[in-house]
């Protein structure tokens, strides 16, 4: 039987964290890695054409040292790709500027009201969408 998280009944609020729940899109979609690919810089997309898109890197956190091993393509796209200046335009869905504000952060939790600065969109909308039934994206409720 499949390890299932629990999530909390709690309704989220516009003070509730989102994050991409990488978990989530792996175990939902065996072509996650594809649908990422169409978010890299044109660069990228060269380079990962010509490559595997299983790519594992070594990454070092700048606070503690720590080398750990991450998946190269997402690593490629929060470093760099999801840092380009026309990476998220005013003419962006709500669900797309979401998913992409948060691989520009790194994938740092973010509230409805955060968002709502980043994007220019109202919290009750950006809230509404994400707390739904539906999870789009990926996006979905930090769990403590």
């Amino acid at each position: 039987m499949p390890d299932l998280k629990r999530f909390s009944l709690i309704k989220p609020t516009s003070q509730t964290p989102f994050h991409i729940d990488f978990d989530w899109w792996k175990s939902q979609d065996n072509n996650w890695r594809v649908y990422l690919f169409g978010y890299l810089c044109p660069e990228h997309q060269k380079a990962f054409s010509e490559s595997s898109l299983n790519i594992q890197v070594d990454w070092v956190d700048k606070e503690t040292a720590e080398v750990t091993t991450v998946d190269g393509l997402q690593h490629t796209l929060i470093t760099h790709c999801a840092r380009q200046p026309d990476f998220v335009t005013k003419n962006t869905s709500l669900v797309d500027a979401v998913f992409r504000i948060f691989l520009a952060n790194g994938n740092s939790p973010l509230t409805p009201e955060e968002l709502a600065k980043m994007i220019g969109r109202p919290p009750e909308t950006i809230l509404r969408t994400l707390a739904g039934t539906t999870v789009y994206k990926g996006i979905r409720p930090v769990q403590a």
